[in-house]
């Protein structure tokens, strides 16, 4: 393909200019088209009696009642008000106009349009070059560091709201991860392992249970059949400690069910409040296994040494993981401002601040602040409870709201903890704001904002919770042309109901002002063409 169409650039480049030329003309097609339709009906108006049309045309008008009028109007107003009702929930759904999606996806290839360069430069590269919009890694979703146990923990809230705090899609990515995880070499499956494959494929809860009692009855020694019991059937922390212990006996050599089964182990004791037990695992597990950075465990032991308020154990951590050269998250950033904001926040007065400057440890903290929203604007929101938090998602994307979710739902009170540190984020975190105006076009300290994290966001997210945008988008056009045009007609039908003879005399005064230029055209059109060549014509 790529041959051929080297082979021939003579014909593309043809194809090219004429598309090109197509698309500069239609521009002038409907000033062409109206000053035809002009024309043809100045010619056409006397053979097809057009005079005449419009005078009885007129008098039919005039014979109707002002409930004629006041049908027509309400009519139309409920019309657009449906529509307007329909434009405001599918914007809410998907965060778009549904009309001026179909416009873009089905009327502009019919109209020779192409795709609008401003979707390109939204996207620019810190030095200011024009870049694509965010390739797929960018919007890649991330295992959650710290996903809760669904039947210790994710059930238990079904069972108490009747709501489901999981996506499909969500279940989905962990079904793969898992099967990715725990089968390794499909060459080499044992019977016992092909069970485990498909129970990680399956969508009903007790069918995934079944399939694992049915892996242990082939083998004894099923240790991931015991790891999707302690995560999906046990429905205490205790329990699912227990089956965690007795799959870590049985995991032999396999280094991705080590790792899993011991850092579900120390998340185990963590929530179990065996802290220093828990540091402890996090830290061995890390050195054991130092190549896993991936696995972001340094995460989890940044919550639980936060738990132990060991903070300069904190900033260790921080000043091994925060470095420039490996990728940021919320967890880090939003540490690093805690740690800062720690220092000068039980001090901080406002009033006092503006009046004699912030001092370099107040300047650092409010630095950090900036920094941290503006990796991740939708933070704050949930710390300062603005927003309802709900349970996190066992997936998320980097600077979405999945992570700000996860993120709050573990940090909130490490931040209550420390005195005035949510006064000080409160005070100072719209700043950011400020100095970063356009973020789809440049950052300042971080690439510019992805423009995917909505739609992603609305994947790992359930529908019940109202996910959050950055930067937030205006209304569409036509939800406001709608609303405007329900609210319009509805106004006239009011008013020809309450007032039909003023009505009357205002809309025949608004017609004969409509139609003033049309025979102001048709005067200077006999004026300046001589009436034997009209009549010429019209003999035609």
């Amino acid at each position: 393909m790529e041959d051929a169409s080297s082979s021939n650039p003579q014909s593309l480049g043809f194809t090219e200019k004429l598309k090109s030329w197509l698309c500069w003309s239609w521009t002038y097609v409907c000033f062409i088209w109206l000053v035809m339709v002009l024309i043809m009906i100045y010619v056409l108006w006397s053979p097809l009696k057009l005079q005449e049309t419009l005078t009885s045309a007129s008098v039919f008008l005039n014979t109707l009642t002002p409930k004629f009028y006041v049908a027509l109007t309400g009519t139309s107003s409920l019309i657009s008000g449906l529509i307007l009702i329909f434009e405001w929930w599918y914007f809410r759904k998907y965060g778009t106009s549904f009309i001026e999606q179909v416009s873009v996806s089905h009327l502009r290839p019919l109209l020779g349009g192409v795709e609008s360069s401003s979707t390109t430069g939204l996207f620019s590269s810190v030095n200011g070059d024009a870049e694509p919009r965010p390739s797929v890694s960018e919007c890649k979703v991330w295992r959650n560091p710290l996903n809760l146990f669904r039947g210790a923990e994710y059930n238990r809230y079904t069972w108490v709201t009747g709501k489901e705090p999981l996506t499909y899609y969500d279940m989905n990515l962990s079904a793969q991860d898992h099967q990715t995880f725990f089968t390794g070499d499909t060459q080499q499956l044992r019977p016992e392992d092909a069970v485990m494959q498909k129970a990680w494929r399956e969508r009903n809860p007790q069918a995934r249970i079944r399939a694992a009692y049915q892996a242990i009855e082939m083998n004894q020694e099923c240790a991931a059949a015991y790891v999707l019991l302690a995560e999906e059937e046990a429905t205490t922390i205790t329990e699912a400690e227990r089956l965690f212990k007795k799959a870590l006996s049985i995991a032999g050599k396999d280094i991705n069910l080590l790792v899993y089964i011991k850092r579900r182990l120390a998340m185990c004791a963590r929530k179990l409040g065996r802290i220093k037990e828990a540091v402890k695992m996090m830290r061995d597990l890390m050195k054991e296994f130092p190549l896993l950075g991936m696995l972001n465990i340094h995460e989890n032991l940044l919550e639980a040494l936060l738990e132990l308020q060991a903070y300069a154990d904190v900033q260790a951590v921080l000043a091994k993981y925060d470095d420039i050269s490996l990728p940021k998250s919320a967890t880090i950033c939003y540490t690093s401002a805690l740690l800062k904001a720690r220092a000068v926040s039980d001090k901080f007065s406002p009033e006092a601040a503006s009046r004699r400057g912030l001092s370099t440890a107040e300047m650092n903290a409010v630095e950090a602040i900036h920094r941290a929203v503006e990796f991740n604007p939708h933070v704050p929101k949930y710390l300062l409870e603005m927003k309802s938090l709900i349970l996190p998602p066992e997936h998320i994307l980097k600077r979405g709201d999945s992570e700000a979710v996860a993120y709050a739902f573990f940090h909130l009170q490490h931040w209550k903890r420390a005195e005035g540190a949510l006064n000080l984020l409160h005070c100072t975190w719209e700043g950011t704001f400020r100095i970063i105006p356009y973020p789809l076009e440049k950052g300042h300290l971080f690439y510019p904002y992805p423009g995917c994290t909505e739609t992603a966001d609305r994947e790992l997210l359930p529908s019940f919770h109202e996910v959050s945008v950055y930067p937030k988008k205006e209304l569409p056009f036509f939800i406001l042309f709608t609303a405007g045009l329900c609210s319009f007609t509805a106004m006239l039908a009011m008013f020809t109901h309450q007032f039909p003879e003023l009505m009357g005399v205002f809309a025949k005064a608004f017609f004969s002002t409509l139609f003033a230029p049309l025979g102001f055209f048709a005067d200077k059109m006999e004026s300046f063409m001589p009436s034997s060549f009209w009549h010429q014509l019209t003999q035609i």
